[in-house]
Formats: C-alpha cells, sequence, structure tokens
C-alpha cells in the first residue's frame, strides 16, 4: 500500500513539473518570438505591427471605413457630392405596398430597386434618411471624442503633475460632475443647444463627458512625474510645460489614444439616446436615434423604418469598440501573443534534441550530465 501511494504521489509530481516546464516552455517562446520581431524596430513601427496583426480590429476599420464612404458619398457631404438620386426632403410615389424595401429575393431573383431601405409613410426614401442620420451622429461622435479628449488631458495632467491643492479642486470638481448622470445633463444642454445643430449639442456635451479620460491621464501622470527622466528633465532646466507636455505626454499616449476611441463610441451612444428621447437633433435635421423615436410605433407593421437606424448605430459602435481593443492590445506591452500548439510542439522537439545531443557529447567525452533539481528530486523519491 505505501509502495502504490508512493508511485502515486510521484506520478503527480512529475504530471506538476511536466505543467510547469510547459508553462516555462511558452513563456520563453513567447519571449522569443516577442524579441525576434520587435528587435531594431522603433516604438511606433512595433505598435503598428501589433495592431495590424490583431483581427477584430483591422476588420472593424475596414467596415468603418467603407461605412463611411458609404455615409459621405451616397447623399454628399459638405463638398463631396452624392452620388444618390434622392434627398432627404425629396417625396416620391411609393414603389412597394406599404413602402417595403425593393431590396431582396423577389419575382425570381435579386433586386436593389430603388428604394433599397424602403420609404416612410409619405414616400421619403430611408435609405437617404439613414444616410443622413448616419452623418449626423458621425459628426458628433468625432467632435465630442476631440474636444472630451483634449479637455480630459489638459485638467489630467494639470491635476497628476502639479498635485496638492490644484489635484484636489480639478478632482472635486471632477467628481461632482461624475455624481450627476450624464443623460440628465445632456438632455439639458440639448434642450438649450441642440435642436438642428449638431455642432453645438456635440461641444456642449464635450464638457460632460471628459471626466474619465481626465482620471486615467492623472494616474499616468501621478505615476510617471517620479521617474528618473523627469527628475533629469529638471536638472537641465525644462520648464513644467515642457516636462509635462514634451517628456511625461508621449509615455501616456497609449492610454490617450485607447480611451478616446472608447470615449468616441459611448458618445455616439450618448447622442443616439438623447436624441430617441427628443432631446438632442432635433427636425429639420435627422440623426439615426431620432428615425428611430419616429418610426418607434411602425415596429410592428413596417419594420424596416426601425432596422436600418439600428444597424447603423450598432455597427459603428461595435467597430470603434473593437478598434479600441486592438489599440489597447498594441500599446500595452503585457498584452502578449499566446503561442499555439504547433509552436509549442516544435519548441519541444527542438528542447529535447538539444537535450539528446547534449547527452551524446556528453557520453563521448565520458562527463557526466547535469541533472535540474526536480529531476533529482524525481530520482531520489523513486530510490527511496
Amino acid at each position: 500500500m505505501s509502495n502504490e501511494l508512493n508511485t502515486v504521489t510521484i506520478d503527480t509530481e512529475k504530471d506538476t513539473e511536466a505543467v510547469v516546464d510547459n508553462a516555462q516552455l511558452g513563456e520563453n517562446v513567447e519571449n522569443a518570438i516577442e524579441l525576434k520581431e520587435v528587435e531594431g524596430l522603433s516604438q511606433g513601427t512595433i505598435v503598428m505591427r501589433r495592431f495590424l496583426r490583431h483581427r477584430g480590429a483591422m476588420v472593424s476599420a475596414a467596415v468603418l471605413i467603407l461605412l463611411v464612404l458609404l455615409v459621405a458619398t451616397s447623399i454628399g457631404w459638405g463638398p463631396i457630392p452624392g452620388w444618390w438620386q434622392f434627398g432627404i426632403r425629396d417625396i416620391s410615389p411609393i414603389a412597394r405596398t406599404g413602402g417595403a424595401p425593393t431590396m431582396g429575393f423577389y419575382d425570381g431573383g435579386f433586386h436593389i430597386g430603388t428604394h433599397p431601405f424602403g420609404q416612410d409613410n409619405i414616400g421619403r426614401d430611408v435609405f437617404a434618411l439613414v444616410m443622413r442620420g448616419a452623418q449626423q451622429s458621425l459628426t458628433v461622435m468625432v467632435v465630442i471624442g476631440i474636444l472630451a479628449t483634449v479637455i480630459g488631458v489638459l485638467l489630467g495632467a494639470l491635476s497628476g503633475f502639479f498635485g496638492k491643492w490644484v489635484d484636489n479642486v480639478i478632482m472635486r470638481f471632477t467628481d461632482m460632475i461624475i455624481t450627476v448622470p450624464v443623460i440628465m445633463v445632456g438632455a439639458i444642454l440639448g434642450v438649450l443647444v441642440g435642436g438642428a445643430n449638431p455642432w453645438t449639442l456635440a461641444i456642449a456635451l464635450s464638457f460632460v463627458t471628459w471626466t474619465s479620460m481626465a482620471r486615467l491621464v492623472r494616474a499616468q501622470f501621478l505615476a510617471l512625474r517620479e521617474l528618473e527622466f523627469v527628475d533629469a528633465a529638471r536638472v537641465a532646466g525644462a520648464s513644467n510645460a515642457r516636462i509635462m507636455f514634451k517628456h511625461i505626454l508621449p509615455n501616456a499616449v497609449g492610454v490617450i489614444i485607447v480611451n478616446a476611441t472608447l470615449l468616441m463610441a459611448s458618445a455616439i451612444l450618448l447622442e443616439t439616446a438623447l436624441s430617441f428621447l427628443g432631446f438632442g437633433i432635433n427636425h429639420p435635421e435627422v440623426s439615426l436615434g431620432q428615425l428611430i423615436n419616429e418610426y418607434q410605433t411602425a415596429f410592428a407593421t413596417r419594420p424596416w423604418l426601425f432596422w436600418w437606424p439600428g444597424v447603423f448605430i450598432v455597427t459603428i459602435a461595435l467597430c470603434v469598440n473593437f478598434i479600441g481593443d486592438g489599440l489597447r492590445d498594441a500599446f500595452d506591452p503585457r498584452q502578449r501573443r499566446i503561442p499555439t500548439k504547433r509552436a509549442l510542439l516544435k519548441a519541444e522537439a527542438k528542447r529535447t534534441a538539444k537535450a539528446a545531443k547534449a547527452l551524446a557529447n556528453s557520453a563521448k567525452t565520458g562527463a557526466i550530465p547535469a541533472v535540474s533539481a526536480p529531476a533529482a528530486a524525481a530520482q531520489g523519491s523513486t530510490g527511496a
């Protein structure tokens, strides 16, 4: 019975050692692959290569680019001319019963027709309305992303670098804004400055969406200001502004870029929610949230009026989020690629061949090969 227990113990120890060795092997392979790939490359090149390897981010970027091209060129956007035949205020006869989409499989084949997204109850083209709504939502998203990032970076940098009473004043002001629901503040600002102008709505919402960025930048500055390169810059006579924006800020740019993309994704959802509730963009302009609000009663009878704005909202938000995930993985050195099973087997074969070669050389020279501590312990247990 004692021998059986010893045998079970030895097998368990060997299995544990094998698991540990495989984990160490995987980490060594991962480190070797990483070091070989980034050897002699700049930080920007390393980040770009990591980002390009992120399949989800690349697919999302391609989808978002195609979507922006469609939105910008279909009905025209600013100086860009449009190729679509209908505008947002053009009324035409109902092409199909109930204004159903002309795009689909019917009459023995697939057709696109003149109104691929359908028509509303008065004959307006839903495709043109959705494109215009997507333009307004993208405008709000980009403006909020840029302005809120600038405000958050500036306040977070001042708070984290100077500390003391500056940090207390800025952070207490930030906490005061955080305690108030963003949707409520956004509704008030939307009623005051929204209406038919998406630019004023975006600028107003930027002043209540910078708080998360400010907290993250503050945390980065609190950690980076204690490092040696900041002390060296002070000794060299650099001013506080130069230290903040020339030395510390470039080291925090990864966190800023990643959270700026996530901020843009939340911005389009905020604008959509406000427009759906009637506090955002209103007539005569069009937004995706307003379209959903306008046609929500027709969901049971004419669902295409509700589907297409929702599809564009979800697609834009998901694409921006996936791009943000890819940027996070690219900038964060702790986000490492997991080696494949094939790479692990290949590395294991190389290690076995190397060990066999070492044993063969020791046999020729008559030397005794070194035995690792776990193997020696296992041998000792077997002898006992």
